[in-house]
């Protein structure tokens, strides 16, 4: 149950940083109270996680989440535009969040 529940909290950080996004600075008040509902839901499901996973492994994988799935809203709904070498950092860090998980032994 925790890695759903680490899994719930990184797609809510995808979720509140493009709502924050959305909100232009905090400018447009239904975007913004989205932004914070998402990231208290967001830490609420972190701290649900690292009650059975060790933090070193939780927090690396919940912010790796957040900004792979970032970098990818930005491209797709915001059209941010990314170098190709970029995008090679990019599959390094899902890697890496891959990687941690597998060698974890939880």
């Amino acid at each position: 149950m925790a890695w759903l529940y680490l899994g719930l909290a990184g797609i809510l950080e995808v979720f509140w940083s493009t709502m924050m996004k959305a909100s232009v600075g905090f400018s447009k008040l239904d975007y913004s109270i989205y932004t914070i509902l998402g990231m208290i839901t967001s830490f609420l499901f972190l701290s649900k996680a690292i009650k059975a996973l060790p933090m070193s492994l939780s927090y690396p994988i919940w912010t790796g989440i957040g900004a792979v799935g970032s970098i990818i809203v930005g491209v797709v709904f915001f059209h941010d535009k990314l170098a190709p070498l970029t995008w090679v950092f990019v599959v390094l860090l899902l890697v890496g969040i891959v990687g941690i998980k597998v060698t974890s032994g939880h």
